[in-house]
């Protein structure tokens, strides 16, 4: 029976090291061995997966992918192996990758994960903010934060929190400005708009009591890329902002912001997924990790 998770770890250790003589020292292999063994994956593949110089190994695009399922297998079987061996009680520990949007981690992520460092403190957290989709295993990420419903079958997610737009503005800018009491009112004023989305110059309605929502035009004279820098500029005052509830919750509740057109808002929904990649026996890690946000969050 052919050994292909051993076969996966020599292949990991060689890429890792970008040697074969530093893989053979990890494993206790002479160099010979390691080359015959990566050869072999390579023949049963059908492709090369390094390419070998006189100084070092690369990876070739399919080694690449190669790569980062191995090291994911081979987490998976250590992690299955510590779970039985603990009786189901296993302790989180390794290398715990997260991505989410900047406007997500800035608000939730970023202040919760002191707290969740030092509940378990053998996790060791990478964490990286995008407001990018990413591919989770190409990224070799464990769990990414993701807005709406998923484009990919293949992984699994909970639900985290549910959040919608609303319109906001400073006191300040009101005082300075007057309130908006309709949409169509909106023209009179420096709106914050966003450089992406279908209809980016124009702001979803509903007038109090109608079902049916219409888009009235909204501009001024700055934009911005995501919903956090929306929140920025709108905090200095610049202007009238829609934006995601969940980015300005403590915002309103502190009076630096308040909301305006609150009758006209049609509560478009927005459903934030801790998703990761499906397997029966979850890494503990990534387990306690979306545990612990679901709870916080």
């Amino acid at each position: 029976m052919d050994n292909w998770a051993g076969e996966m770890e020599v292949f990991v250790a060689a890429a890792e090291l970008q040697s074969f003589s530093a893989a053979g020292r990890r494993l206790k292999l002479s160099p010979s061995a390691v080359s015959k063994l990566v050869t072999r994956i390579e023949d049963r593949l059908g492709t090369r997966l390094l390419v070998r110089t006189t100084r070092s190994l690369l990876l070739t695009p399919e080694g690449e992918i190669y790569l980062a399922r191995a090291q994911r297998i081979l987490a998976d079987i250590a992690e299955t192996e510590r779970l039985v061996a603990e009786g189901g009680r296993a302790t989180p520990r390794g290398l715990l990758r997260v991505n989410a949007s900047v406007g997500f981690g800035e608000c939730y992520v970023l202040p919760l994960a002191g707290e969740f460092l030092a509940l378990y403190p053998e996790v060791r957290l990478e964490l990286s903010l995008s407001d990018s989709l990413i591919d989770l295993i190409e990224e070799r990420t464990d769990v990414a934060i993701r807005v709406g419903p998923m484009r990919d079958s293949s992984l699994k997610a909970r639900k985290l929190l549910d959040s919608h737009r609303i319109t906001v503005a400073t006191p300040g800018y009101i005082e300075r400005h007057g309130e908006p009491k309709t949409p169509a009112d909106l023209a009179a004023h420096n709106c914050i708009t966003f450089t992406f989305g279908r209809t980016p110059g124009e702001w979803p309605f509903r007038d109090p009591g109608v079902a049916s929502v219409y888009l009235s035009p909204a501009s001024g004279n700055v934009q911005a890329a995501s919903g956090s820098i929306a929140r920025h500029l709108c905090l200095q005052g610049l202007g009238i902002a829609r934006i995601g509830k969940f980015h300005v919750e403590r915002d309103l509740e502190s009076g630096a912001l308040v909301e305006v057109l609150k009758d006209y808002n049609p509560i478009e929904p927005e459903q934030f997924y801790a998703v990761f990649a499906g397997h029966e026996h979850l890494a503990a890690r990534i387990r306690a990790f979306i545990d612990f946000l679901a709870e916080r969050v």
